[in-house]
């Protein structure tokens, strides 16, 4: 069965090398969402290239086997303009009425539309559709056969022979072809009607209220978990300063150096007089009978005997403590050290071992699962450096992305267990290892598996597992279909396969779940403020970004200009596009698109959740 996906691609040199801003392909994504009721349409820009133009159409036909492709620009005269010779090389069927159809319309509107050279056609099971270049003319010729589409995809899609016939016979019925306006593509993706419609029954959340259920079903404690100090730091009167201990009723003058004390030694405790002195290192103990320290900087010295000092001058009068640590100065005995938070991070760690302590934790158990019969493992010797050279197989990134971020995340393996599982899209194969983990870790992460796809065994696998199915979609770009489910014990994040999806509903969820249930299995309340993203604001870099119907979290990098925070979004943000994260200092919480506010500009004020402690990118 086909997916419910659609390509758009945006045919200009400019565009592709960020020359130049593209208004006609972020529209007619738009006009395919709004018109045909779906949601995933990916949107990708390509040069004025006649071999990457056929590669793009081959590859989005015969291995993505998307629904159809609709192209913008290249369809002039210019020397470059080469999409409709690129099209036709990879057609099986030319559909010359639906080109027909188009400019008839834009005849309609200027004369100049007899210059548009675009090609309509399929290939296998893909529709291919060329619009011209412009914004006017897309919104045009996109119009002009809107009414149709739904049914050309329909007769390309064998498992919906039932709509055709019902399309056949009201059209039959009426006997006028508007009749074919009242039926629509149905997308499983697009609503929560559910029932015999075959789409989602799950009502989408938003972000806000899906973390506020995910952390009210895991359980947390009330208690503050304090660490006491067993020792005094420091244990002994300690020298701050590499100089001279005397006894200040001496006050200045000469003095006779009569010993060294440097940090590890014992304490001195002969007596001395006051025209007498010790020479001390900093940190070292401070002889007994001392109780002022004097700085090499302000002595003198007057005599040396066999490289050793004898005789110093005092320079400044001493006082009483005079640059001497007291005992406990930095701690007491007994004394709260901190209130632990988790998970346990470098300050606190240290801390730990000024007084002596061994960490102490009781470890998360964490499993991290990637569903897939498409999935190699990144390192198989089995493969040869290129997930191609396997037909219909791709290198598993998730599973190593996922374990490295919570890693990074500072669950260390002192502090976290994590099993690492490969399923393939099988019921039983899902169920066994999800059943085998249920009760034995604390939090399961799996991506893939939870659309709607034939093959996405996670939510009835949960449900035949007995889970609490707490929400099943967000509304959310990128990250849709993510789903969380409860158990007493074990807690399920059902991530999206796409990469980037599962990179941003990992910090959005995910993330904030581990700091909370460590924290709660270490019998301590959690810090609601520390367990969310940092927030800051900054000011939108881009000159113009289209908005999404739905609340997009986009991938950004952070640039300080004169003290100012301003954001720089990642390239192309399509779910698949891993790349997009590795300049991404933030996430970027952007708006939903109204028909007031179909896009934001440049110096737009926005959220944005901090990713990483070194999130400036560049100074400026």
């Amino acid at each position: 069965m086909q997916r419910c996906l659609i390509f758009a691609y945006k045919i200009s040199d400019s565009c592709a090398a960020g020359k130049a801003t593209d208004t006609s392909g972020p529209l007619l994504v738009e006009l395919i969402k709004q018109s045909l009721k779906t949601d995933t349409v990916n949107y990708l820009l390509i040069p004025d290239e006649e071999d990457l133009i056929k590669q793009s159409l081959i590859y989005a036909s015969d291995v993505l086997k998307v629904r159809a492709v609709f192209t913008t620009g290249g369809t002039g005269f210019a020397p470059r303009d080469v999409t409709p010779e690129a099209t036709r090389a990879v057609l099986t069927k030319e559909a010359p009425q639906l080109t027909l159809a188009m400019t008839l319309c834009s005849l309609e509107k200027t004369k100049f539309a007899v210059l548009s050279r675009a090609v309509c056609g399929v290939r296998n099971k893909t529709l291919i559709v060329n619009f011209p270049g412009s914004r006017k003319a897309v919104g045009e010729c996109f119009q002009s056969i809107v009414d149709v589409l739904p049914h050309v995809l329909n007769l390309l899609h064998e498992g919906e022979i039932e709509r055709v016939r019902e399309t056949h016979r009201k059209v039959q019925a009426e006997g006028d072809i508007q009749a074919t306006q009242e039926v629509y593509h149905v997308c499983p993706h697009a609503t929560s009607k559910g029932g015999d419609d075959r789409n989602s029954p799950y009502p989408m959340i938003s972000v806000d209220d899906a973390l506020k259920q995910i952390l009210a079903s895991i359980p947390t404690v009330q208690a503050t978990r304090k660490q006491l100090s067993r020792v005094n730091i420091p244990p002994f009167r300690a020298s701050i300063k590499d100089g001279y201990a005397l006894k200040a009723i001496g006050g200045k003058g000469m003095k006779k150096v009569v010993g060294y004390v440097s940090a590890g030694d014992p304490i001195v405790q002969t007596n001395f007089t006051i025209d007498e002195c010790f020479k001390i290192n900093t940190g070292a103990p401070v002889p007994l009978q001392a109780d002022a320290i004097i700085q090499v900087e302000d002595t003198k010295l007057v005599s040396r005997e066999n490289d050793y000092e004898r005789i110093v001058e005092i320079l400044t009068e001493p006082t009483v403590g005079l640059d001497i640590r007291s005992i406990g100065t930095d701690l007491r005995m007994s004394e709260e050290v901190f209130q632990y938070r988790f998970p346990l991070d470098a300050c606190q760690r240290a801390l730990l071992a000024a007084i002596g302590e061994k960490v102490s934790v009781m470890k998360l158990k964490v499993a991290i699962i990637s569903t897939g019969d498409e999935l190699l493992h990144p390192y198989d010797t089995n493969a040869t450096g290129d997930a191609s050279s396997v037909e219909g197989k791709i290198f598993d990134s998730n599973t190593t992305m996922l374990v490295a971020l919570v890693r990074q995340c500072g669950f260390t393996e002192d502090q976290c267990e994590i099993q690492q599982r490969v399923v393939k899209d099988d019921f039983e194969s899902l169920k066994q290892e999800i059943e085998s983990l249920t009760g034995a870790v604390h939090i399961i992460i799996c991506t893939g598996g939870v659309s709607m796809g034939d093959k996405d065994f996670v939510k009835p696998v949960l449900k035949e597992l007995k889970y609490e199915l707490v929400f099943g979609r967000v509304n959310m770009k990128p990250g849709k279909p993510c789903t969380y489910a409860s158990s007493k014990v074990t807690k399920f994040f059902g991530l999206p396969g796409n990469p980037v999806s599962a990179f941003v509903t990992f910090h959005l969820f995910a993330l904030p779940a581990l700091r909370q249930y460590l924290a709660t299995i270490n019998e301590t309340a959690p810090n609601a403020a520390k367990t969310r993203l940092p927030v800051i604001t900054v000011e939108l870099m881009d000159a113009k970004y289209m908005l999404d119907p739905r609340p997009e979290y986009a991938r950004a990098s952070i640039i300080s200009r004169n003290g100012k925070l301003v954001a720089s979004i990642t390239g192309g943000q399509i779910s698949s596009r891993l790349k997009s994260t590795i300049e991404a200092d933030v996430l970027l919480e952007l708006p939903a698109r109204t028909e007031a506010k179909p896009y934001i500009a440049a110096g737009t004020p926005l959220k944005a959740l901090v990713l990483r402690s070194d999130f400036i990118s560049r100074y400026e």
